[in-house]
């Protein structure tokens, strides 16, 4: 045998286009039911009694992509105290701690 005997090379089997194009739907299945736990996940961590107000308003960003506004006036506080089951004085209290961690000292 010789490195050109085609007998001599393992040849790995072709896979079909359909076989493909299964394997790809297969795994962006897979891949979208893990995007839908994470965000279930993190629903579920933004509103739990068992965290504090700076974890539910953290995971209340995290879900949205925004970043809770440092002005006290803002409407989207009382949005955040609805969807993360604080009042509207926690997650002013919550800003407040923010606001003066950032301060340098």
């Amino acid at each position: 045998m010789t490195l050109n005997d085609p007998s001599a090379q393992s040849v790995a089997p072709r896979r079909s286009s359909a076989e493909l194009i299964i394997d790809y739907r297969a795994r962006r299945a897979m891949e979208e039911e893990e995007r839908a736990e994470r965000k279930r996940q993190d629903l579920q961590q933004q509103s739990s009694e068992f965290n504090s107000a700076h974890v539910r308003v953290r995971a209340w960003e995290k879900v949205h992509g925004l970043r809770m506004p440092a002005d006290a006036t803002h409407p989207i506080l009382v949005v955040i105290a609805a969807a993360t089951r604080l009042t509207l004085a926690e997650v002013l209290e919550e800003q407040r701690t923010r606001a003066a961690g950032a301060k340098p000292a």
